[in-house]
């Protein structure tokens, strides 16, 4: 049998670098995986698709909205075993740039977000007594970059999200862990140092204990590794994967 064989999986930001490596691995696994994405994202039922996975449009700009469209997908699955809060909003910035209301775009998008649908979520995972709930938080928390502020902050209350639902949901058989990936080779390096890329590489690896470079794959292991059985009695954690990151702040940022 399959690692993951029959597994419901909900996977939010489903379509971009990391989320398509997630949802193939989960997928290769036996997990039924659905995948939540912007429905203005192009072609997304046929990308789903080719990943072996379901397609959900949903705007996590509107919470209201995403947990009806969360509970409506959970009704038609059966109920989610497993949900990964993978979508982020990441705008570069200097921080007085920034309205209020882009700052609180990124908190609920990045953050609130995953209350909302933890909260959807967990209804059936408590029923069954298992359930799992992934949270990415990030290797900014840690200082390196300037100019992302509202980004590190979401990803900080993400992080107390993670470590504080452990503790209430974990009487039910459910854990919840964080994922802190470090500089991930991805579509989102690509454009953010699209004009000093070997630059940014190279600094990457000096930042590293591990001189080679983090794929999508590589977090896509981990978190199969953190929803599965042999994880049970891991909960509350936010899981470091980025080569032993011991370096600043990046040039020019």
């Amino acid at each position: 049998m399959s690692r993951h064989q029959g597994r419901k999986v909900l996977l939010t930001g489903g379509l971009g670098s990391l989320g398509r490596a997630q949802a193939a691995k989960l997928a290769a696994d036996g997990a039924r995986v659905t995948v939540l994405e912007h429905p203005d994202i192009e072609d997304g039922a046929r990308r789903a698709s080719a990943l072996g996975a379901a397609f959900v449009p949903c705007d996590l700009n509107d919470l209201d909205a995403a947990s009806e469209t969360v509970r409506a997908a959970a009704r038609d699955a059966g109920g989610f075993d497993i949900l990964i809060n993978n979508a982020a909003l990441i705008i570069n910035r200097p921080y007085d740039a920034f309205t209020l209301s882009q700052y609180e775009d990124q908190i609920r998008v990045n953050s609130s977000a995953a209350f909302a649908l933890t909260t959807v979520c967990a209804e059936h995972m408590k029923a069954q007594g298992w359930g799992r709930v992934i949270n990415f938080t990030s290797v900014t928390l840690k200082g390196i970059l300037d100019g992302y502020v509202p980004y590190v902050a979401s990803k900080g209350a993400l992080l107390g999200l993670t470590v504080t639902l452990a503790r209430e949901l974990g009487a039910h058989g459910i854990t919840v862990n964080g994922v802190a990936p470090g500089a991930v080779v991805s579509e989102a390096e690509a454009r953010v140092f699209a004009d000093k890329a070997q630059d940014y590489s190279d600094w990457v690896l000096e930042q590293q204990c591990l001189k080679t470079r983090i794929e999508p794959e590589d977090i896509a292991d981990l978190v199969s590794f953190l929803v599965s059985d042999e994880a049970r009695h891991i909960t509350g954690q936010n899981i470091g994967i980025d080569g032993g990151w011991q370096g600043g702040r990046a040039p020019g940022t």
